[in-house]
């Protein structure tokens, strides 16, 4: 998770967001339109990038977070079995790296709180019966697969037939891509998406956003400065119908950061393959400490309009995930 530029830490403490979702005025080019404002404050936020137990999180604190970060629907990515062998870093990268917990824990809080969460399913991908394992939970009621974070080619044969359990099951999945470390190869995944065209792909983390820009440097997480058009991954949200982004973590945040102005036309752009996520493991949901506030006030500083915003916070995840009107 870490790199010799800059973590994931250090960028959340120097990007000097401090701002809830509802303290910035939204889409403030558009002064024509001042009604946008209120509007948006009362858009439904689906959140599709949660975790229980993130870091230790409590689920006291965790629903408290939700709650004041003003989300309506939660997406629950549990992690795969405790395990030591290379595909989990020899048991490192167990609890996707952040001792998050599996899928009965995001059964469990679901039928707590029908209304409010809903959970994907999740199985270290080359353990034996991976896919019967997901398929399990896929019956039981979750709603896609992920988060994969593995050490994994991207098309491998373990990550394929988890691909095919998705097409077959017509669930979404969501992928964490960091080189050298998670789901290598973002540079053949056009070749997945072809071969899975009624899988819908959620591009995720560091790798993932980095390479929005043409020129970015495969070794860099948390890329600064202008962003030039047309990257890997600007290239797969325009070209292929099922690939979209999750705007979640500090990766998310920075690839609005790091130059607003391209972000305001990427957002334009892609705004109907784009959903937001917070993936932030604070217990506060708001201010300096909370990357999913942080990432709401952005988007509501830089999408271009109210219809834009409803999508990327709403509509977008309503349709994905094939969840009921909230």
């Amino acid at each position: 998770m870490h790199n010799a530029n800059q973590s994931r830490r250090t960028f959340l403490k120097s990007s000097g967001i401090a701002a809830t979702a509802a303290s910035l005025k939204p889409f403030s080019l558009l002064a024509d339109d001042a009604d946008d404002a209120d509007d948006a404050d009362d858009q439904a936020i689906i959140d599709i990038h949660q975790h229980i137990n993130y870091s230790g999180r409590d689920n006291e604190s965790f629903l408290r977070h939700q709650e004041i970060m003003g989300i309506r629907k939660t997406v629950l990515l549990p992690a795969g079995r405790v395990i030591d062998r290379a595909s989990t870093h020899a048991g490192k990268s167990n609890g996707l790296a952040a001792l998050i917990h599996g899928n009965v824990a995001g059964m469990r809080l679901v039928k707590a709180y029908p209304e409010k969460y809903v959970t994907f399913a999740n199985e270290v991908p080359d353990v034996e019966g991976a896919v019967a394992e997901i398929e399990k939970y896929l019956k039981l009621g979750a709603i896609g697969i992920g988060e994969l974070k593995f050490n994994l080619d991207i098309d491998s044969k373990p990550m394929r037939e988890i691909f095919s359990l998705a097409s077959d099951h017509e669930v979404p999945v969501l992928i964490h891509f960091q080189q050298g470390m998670y789901n290598h190869g973002l540079d053949r995944f056009h070749k997945i998406l072809e071969k899975y065209p009624k899988v819908t792909f959620i591009g995720h983390a560091q790798t993932w956003w980095g390479n929005i820009d043409k020129a970015h440097d495969q070794k860099v997480m948390y890329p600064k400065g202008k962003v030039i058009q047309g990257g890997i991954s600007d290239r797969l949200l325009t070209d292929y119908k099922n690939m979209f982004g999750d705007l979640s973590a500090g990766s998310g945040q920075n690839s609005l950061t790091r130059d607003e102005e391209h972000a305001r036309g990427f957002l334009d752009r892609h705004q109907n393959k784009l959903m937001f996520g917070s993936d932030c493991s604070d217990k506060i949901g708001e201010g300096d400490g909370c990357t999913g506030a942080g990432t709401l006030a952005l988007l509501k500083k830089l999408a271009p309009n109210r219809k834009a915003w409803q999508k990327i916070v709403n509509e977008n995840a309503t349709s994905v995930m094939k969840l009921a009107k909230v």
